[in-house]
Formats: C-alpha cells, structure tokens, sequence
C-alpha cells in the first residue's frame, strides 16, 4: 500500500484563562465528552488529550488546565501541564472570549507565554453567541490583529458549533506532514480511573454549584468486571474535601445530594462506555490535600516529580 505523503498529523495546544471554553470547543469537535465542563474555573486540571481523526491530517488537541495563579501544589502542577502542552505542540490555539473582549489576564498570557514561544498561533474568539451587538465582532478582530502577529483569527461558538469546521481546516494547515501518530480507534490517552473520575468531579460541580468552592477531587480505586455479567462494572470511588461542612454539602440532607451526584454520573458512564455499571461513592475529609504530593500522584496529576 503507497504512503500517502500529504497527510498530516501533529499536536495543537489549546490554551486560554478558565472558563474560555476549551473543553467545550474539544469536545465538540470529538463529537464526545473528553473534558468535563463546569462554569467553576480550574475544572480541567491536566492536560487531555484528544485525537481528531481526518481522511487528510490526525489533529492531536492538548486541551491545557486555564492559566492560573496560586501557592498551592496542586496549581503549580496545574500550570506545569499547561506550560509542557504549549512547548510540546506544533501549533497553538489561543481562546478568547467575544462578549468580554480581551481582557488583562488575556493580554498575561500573550505577553508571558506565546510570545515567548516560536510557534504559530490561531486566535480563536469564542462566545460568539454571547454578543450583543453582533457589530462588535469586526472591531475586536481588528484590534486583536493589532496585538500579535496571529496566523489566523477565528470566530466561533463551541456551544453551537458555528465555525469550527473552518477552525479544523485552520488548524490542518500548520500541521507537519506526517503519518498518522495514533490508531484510528483512539481518541485519547486518558486512563479508564481518570476519565471515570473527571465525570464524577463534573456531576459534582454541577449539583452543588456555588456551595463547594474549588476544593473536591476524585479517586477511583477499583474497577472490576461482575463474575457472572463480563458487561456490567462495579467502581469504587472516594471523593476527598478539605472542610467537614464541603462533606455535609456532598452527601446532602439523608445522602439525597451524593445520591443524586451517584445517580447522574452512573447514567453517564452507562452510556459512554456502553455498560451497566454499579457506582460506590465515598466522601472522606482530607485537609490541604492539594499539598499531599503522594495523595496528588495517587489521583493521577502529571508533572510530580
């Protein structure tokens, strides 16, 4: 079989403070949920990786954690993943949002990381939907072709798909030629534990909302298939927070709310990976366990050295 030497496959960074929408705009063109998505910011804590498989080019996106600050461990590992994800690709996407404009935590992570770097940048203006005055649009193009020296600026809306066809064939043409880096049947790198766990951490920032602050993580200790049922799965997981009252808001009056946490996320995981599963939630407390460092590489978090 001759190789075809036009296809094209490399690594894309996205990048941009939190709550842009890089999880949204991924998922989107996965056409399935990688990311989870949550308007609390930091919800993407590492890296993901996701492959976009084409007939001409395999795009291999690293959906990077927001640009942050803080003292914490847990943020410098957070950052650590975002910084390696911009130096490890070939080509970075950088997202703003359209209804906010360029703001001063935008203009940080111009100044202080791709500018620094020798890479070519697409501008994706995201949020599009969210204007107003639809008028506006050309003038913040204008002034963001102003800033910086962007291959490409994109406008999109990741919660309606607008554009992101033309945003994937952008993004084909700063590829390297090269064959394809991943098999047609993989989409992402991620373990089975983390991807369960991320989509237990989603059903809990959706159901308590503004009640728990940035301080829940998930452990998923044990995964097993039934003895008598190879399609049905049994998953034990612990859900650690710092404060005894985040432990109240969890389990809810007469466990209603970790109950429904369970129920939701049960029915998800159903679906993605096509089995009955039965789902064991535990909630310990576990003080600054973002400055455990055994507890942090035991959740999975990359860049602990």
């Amino acid at each position: 079989m001759e190789e075809n030497t036009d296809f094209k496959a490399g690594f894309v960074a996205l990048v941009g403070r939190p709550n842009v929408g890089k999880s949204t705009i991924l998922n989107n063109i996965l056409g399935t949920k990688l990311s989870i998505v949550s308007p609390k910011p930091q919800t993407t804590r590492m890296r993901i990786l996701g492959v976009k498989h084409d007939k001409d080019a395999q795009i291999i996106f690293l959906d990077t954690p927001g640009v942050q600050k803080g003292k914490d461990i847990l943020t410098k590992v957070v950052m650590e993943s975002a910084v390696g994800s911009m130096e490890e690709a070939d080509l970075i996407v950088f997202i703003i949002e359209a209804d906010k404009g360029w703001t001063k935590e935008d203009e940080q992570i111009l100044e202080n990381y791709l500018k620094k770097l020798d890479k070519p940048v697409i501008l994706v203006i995201n949020k599009i939907d969210k204007m107003q005055d639809k008028r506006m649009l050309l003038p913040l193009i204008e002034e963001s072709a102003k800033k910086y020296n962007f291959v490409e600026i994109i406008p999109v809306s990741a919660v309606k798909g607008e554009n992101l066809d033309r945003l994937i064939e952008a993004i084909k043409k700063y590829l390297p030629q090269s064959p394809p880096l991943f098999p047609e049947d993989q989409i992402t790198d991620l373990p089975l534990k983390f991807y369960i766990a991320e989509i237990i951490r989603e059903k809990i920032f959706q159901n308590t909302k503004q009640e728990l602050p940035y301080s829940a993580a998930v452990e998923v200790e044990n995964i097993r298939e039934g003895d008598k049922n190879k399609d049905m799965l049994f998953i034990d997981a612990t859900i650690y927070v710092e404060k005894d009252n985040h432990k109240g808001i969890i389990i809810g009056r007469k466990g209603q709310m970790l109950k429904k946490i369970g129920q939701q996320a049960r029915e998800e995981l159903e679906h993605l990976l096509g089995k009955k599963v039965h789902l064991n939630l535990w909630v310990k407390v576990k003080p600054k366990w973002k400055e455990d460092i055994r507890l942090l590489k035991m959740l999975g978090y990359q860049y602990i050295s």
